[in-house]
């Protein structure tokens, strides 16, 4: 298993966590029962599922995240370039393009991300 590489439930269940915590185990649970009918014990599997993989924090009752939404993202992209373009950003960009063309302000923004990068 990847190890940021979630299924659609549990990418709607890491949401939740973001969006409200610090959040109690058991609001968590009541929120999940209202959005996906869930039962106590499948939030609690989830959690313990997300927790494992180093995603989340339990202490006590209180569910916080060990990774922002944000650093989580970036961590699948990377993760992403290393399974398929083995770590190439070069040759990830390469293939994208060659599908979808890049807008003015596209092009614009990664090179304003590079001129960033070459200055730090």
């Amino acid at each position: 298993m990847e190890k940021y590489k979630l299924g659609d439930m549990e990418q709607k269940f890491a949401d939740i966590i973001w969006a409200n915590e610090p959040v109690s185990s058991r609001t968590l649970t009541e929120i999940c029962e209202k959005e996906f009918a869930w039962k106590r014990t499948t939030t609690y599997t989830m959690l313990k599922r997300l927790c494992d993989r180093n995603i989340f924090v339990n202490n006590n009752g209180t569910v916080t995240s060990l990774m922002s939404k944000e650093d989580f993202g970036a961590a699948q992209g990377e993760e992403f370039l290393d399974n398929v373009f083995n770590g190439s950003l070069p040759q990830f960009l390469a293939a994208f393009t060659r599908r979808k063309k890049l807008s003015a302000k596209e092009i614009q923004k990664i090179q304003n991300l590079i001129d960033n990068y070459k200055e730090e």
